[in-house]
C-alpha cells in the first residue's frame, strides 16, 4: 500500500491524525487504548466527530480532558495558537531552562516537558514496542529541530505546548495509526507556505516558524496566497518522521480508500483539510483473493443449490464451489468455498449466513497467479476464451454458444474446436 498526503489546508497532527481515521475508522479504539496505554490521565478522552465545512465532508480528531477549567481551543490562553487554529495545539519552542507557562488548563500553572523526561516516560509506558518507537522518533525529530533553532544540546530541550497532554494525545495517535495501517511507502504533494507572522515568547516569528522550516527542508513549497501558519511543527515533525516521496510513482495503482482530516481554523475560498489517499499496486491487487470456507451438513441439497447460485449472485463473488465431504459421526456435508474479491469479504460472508444454515466461517487472503486472457467472439457468436500460456496461446469455446442444429456430442465438440481455431486464427 502507498499513502499520499495532499495538504490542501495545510498539516498539524491533529488534522493527520484525522484524515488517517477517516480512512481507517476502525482504528478508533486503539487510539483510545494507547491513550491509556501512554500513561495519560483516563479523564483524557480522544473522539473522531463527523465534520463538515459546507464544501466538504470528512473528520476532526477532537481530544478533551474532563473537568478542565478551560478546555483548549477555548479561548486564546495559548501563548502562540497555530494558524490552523486546531483546537488545541500551539508552537512547541524549545527552550535551555525552565520557567512557567501560563497555560492553565486545569487551574495550575505548567512548567515546560523536557525532552528527555518525556521519552523516559514514553519508553516506560505500557505502549507497544513499534507505536513507542515511532512516537519517540516523532518527538526526536521535533526536538532535534528544536535544538538547532536556539543553538541547544537536544537533551536540554524543553517543550512547550508540545509537552502537555493533548499534543502528546496527538502524536500517540500518529504513532499508533502509522503502526496498525503499515503502508509500504508515503508521498505527500507541495505543501502551502503560509503568510504573516506567529507570536511566540520568543516575539514574533516569520511563518513558517524556524523549526518547521528546519523539519521540511528539502519538500516542496508553494504560496497559495492564503495567510498564517499552515504547516505545525507536529505536523512537520511527522512529515519528517515519514519521510515521504514526492509523488505515488511509476506504474499504474489503484485507489482503495480516501480520508479527510479538517482543521478547525475555516480558510477563505478553501477547506482547512489535509487528504490521504491510499493506494494499492494494480498488479498486487489483482493477484489477491479472498477465500471463504465452510461446512454443510442440514440443509438439504435442493435448498443449498438454490443459496448458492444466490451466493454466486453476490457483488464481489468470482466463484462458488461444494465438494462432498464426510463429517462428524460419518455424516455427508458439503464443504463450500467462495471466491471473492479482497474488499467484499465482509459482505459475502454475511451473505453466506444470510443464505445457509452454517454457523461459521473461515476466511483469509491469498496471492494468486492468473494467466492474461481476453474473451473474443467467433462470426457464429461463439464466445472464445484465449488465455497466454506459457508455451502458447490456447483458447476455449463457451460450450452454452456450441449447440448447432444437429444437437449431438459430436456436433457440439467439432463446432467448439471450429470456433476455437477461428479465434486463434484471427489473433494471428
Amino acid at each position: 500500500m502507498h499513502i499520499h498526503l495532499d495538504a490542501v489546508g495545510g498539516i498539524a497532527g491533529d488534522m493527520f491524525v484525522a484524515a488517517m481515521l477517516d480512512a481507517w475508522p476502525e482504528f478508533v479504539g486503539v487510539v483510545q487504548k494507547n491513550l491509556r496505554l501512554a500513561g495519560l490521565e483516563s479523564d483524557v478522552c480522544a473522539e473522531l466527530l463527523a465534520h463538515d465545512d459546507g464544501v466538504l465532508t470528512g473528520r476532526r480528531f477532537d481530544v478533551t480532558r474532563s473537568g478542565a477549567t478551560d478546555r483548549p481551543g477555548a479561548g486564546d490562553h495559548h501563548d502562540h495558537a497555530h494558524g490552523h487554529a486546531d483546537h488545541h495545539h500551539s508552537h512547541s519552542h524549545a527552550h535551555g531552562h525552565d520557567h512557567a507557562h501560563h497555560h492553565d488548563d486545569d487551574g495550575h500553572d505548567h512548567h515546560h516537558t523536557h525532552w528527555r523526561e518525556l521519552r523516559a516516560m514514553l519508553w516506560e509506558s505500557e505502549l507497544g514496542g513499534p507505536v513507542k518507537r515511532i512516537a519517540i522518533g516523532i518527538f526526536e525529530e521535533l526536538a532535534a529541530a528544536e535544538a538547532a533553532v536556539h543553538g541547544k544540546k537536544i537533551e536540554d530541550v524543553a517543550f512547550h505546548e508540545v509537552g502537555n497532554w493533548d499534543s502528546i494525545a496527538d502524536i500517540v495517535a500518529a504513532a499508533t495509526l502509522i503502526d496498525a495501517v503499515r503502508p509500504d511507502s508515503w508521498s505527500v504533494g507541495s505543501l502551502p507556505i503560509g503568510r504573516g507572522f506567529v507570536e511566540t515568547d520568543h516575539g514574533r516569528l516569520p511563518v513558517p516558524a524556524p523549526a518547521t522550516t528546519l523539519l521540511l527542508r528539502g519538500f516542496t513549497f508553494h504560496d497559495d496566497g492564503r495567510h498564517g501558519e499552515r504547516i505545525t511543527p507536529t505536523g512537520a515533525a511527522i512529515l519528517r518522521f515519514l519521510n515521504p516521496a514526492a509523488g505515488i510513482g511509476p506504474g499504474s495503482r489503484l485507489l482503495d480508500r480516501t480520508g479527510t482530516g479538517f482543521g478547525t481554523r475555516r480558510l477563505s475560498g478553501m477547506s482547512n483539510v489535509v487528504r490521504i489517499l491510499a493506494f494499492t499496486n494494480e498488479a498486487a491487487a489483482q493477484n489477491r483473493i479472498g477465500i471463504i470456507q465452510f461446512e454443510i451438513d442440514d440443509q438439504s441439497g435442493e435448498e443449498l443449490a438454490v443459496a448458492l447460485d444466490q451466493l454466486r449472485s453476490t457483488e464481489g463473488v468470482i466463484d462458488v464451489t461444494q465438494t462432498p465431504t464426510f463429517g462428524k459421526k460419518g455424516r455427508m456435508m458439503a464443504a463450500i468455498q467462495v471466491l471473492t474479491r479482497p474488499e467484499a469479504i465482509d459482505a459475502v460472508g454475511a451473505q453466506c449466513f444470510r443464505q445457509t444454515t452454517t454457523l461459521g466461517l473461515r476466511s483469509r487472503t491469498e496471492q494468486r497467479l492468473v494467466l492474461p486472457r481476453q474473451a473474443v467472439q467467433t462470426e457464429d457468436g461463439v464466445r472464445v476464451k484465449i488465455a497466454e500460456r506459457p508455451g502458447g496461446a490456447t483458447a476455449k469455446a463457451e460450450m452454452d454458444d456450441a449447440r448447432p442444429v444437429d444437437d449431438s456430442h459430436k456436433a457440439r465438440v467439432e463446432m467448439r474446436r471450429n470456433a476455437e481455431e477461428q479465434a486463434l486464427e484471427a489473433r494471428k
